[in-house]
């Protein structure tokens, strides 16, 4: 709204935009739900859709409404914090592969698979049970229309066009291809994100 404001407009350089909601509608939708050995898909969702209903990430509203979708029973979660929280009375964990992979070790079918989901730029989210694999639900957020026009005419400006994203590097790559950005900064967590800008 100020004359110094619109004057340093005029120099940017480079423009950052996040990929969620951003270049992406922000409306996940879940796409994929693979259950491991020794577990069903029923209960596999029973256990996500509990353990997400309690969070406020895009990606874990798409499984709760999956899960709604689907009818499924929610069971009772007790001491639920950002990272894991307790459904019935297990231990209950979901996140990316980077994460389950520092919890126990993930079969490399379910890896290969996650692999595979995410150059479809989908993002798989594991979800284990007692430091157990329970299985896996992909979930993707399609770019939105209007979102590689907008990126070429930043760059027909001159504005090197940046997406930073805490997604996993293949995803935030598939994207990226869509919406034509120059570059793709990935798997950075929103405490580290002030720090990349800085960077740049």
């Amino acid at each position: 709204k100020t004359a110094v404001s619109l004057e340093e407009t005029g120099k940017v350089e480079i423009a950052v935009l996040d990929k969620t909601g951003t270049i992406t509608s922000g409306e996940p939708k879940v796409t994929d739900v693979l259950a491991a050995d020794g577990y069903s898909k029923e209960e596999l969702l029973r256990s996500a859709y509990s353990l997400e209903s309690k969070s406020e990430h895009p990606l874990a509203k798409a499984i709760v409404a999956y899960g709604e979708e689907k009818q499924t029973k929610q069971l009772a979660v007790t001491g639920f914090k950002a990272l894991p929280g307790k459904v019935g009375d297990a231990d209950v964990k979901g996140g990316s592969l980077k994460f389950a992979q520092s919890q126990t070790k993930i079969p490399e079918k379910i890896r290969n698979q996650a692999e595979k989901l995410a150059e479809e730029g989908k993002t798989p989210l594991m979800f284990l049970k007692n430091g157990i694999l329970m299985g896996m639900i992909a979930v993707a957020d399609v770019i939105r229309a209007d979102s590689s026009q907008a990126v070429k005419e930043l760059q027909d400006m001159g504005i090197e066009v940046v997406m930073l994203t805490g997604d996993n590097e293949r995803t935030a790559k598939a994207i990226g291809r869509q919406a034509g950005v120059d570059r793709v900064i990935a798997g950075v967590l929103p405490d580290g994100k002030e720090e990349v800008i800085r960077k740049l």
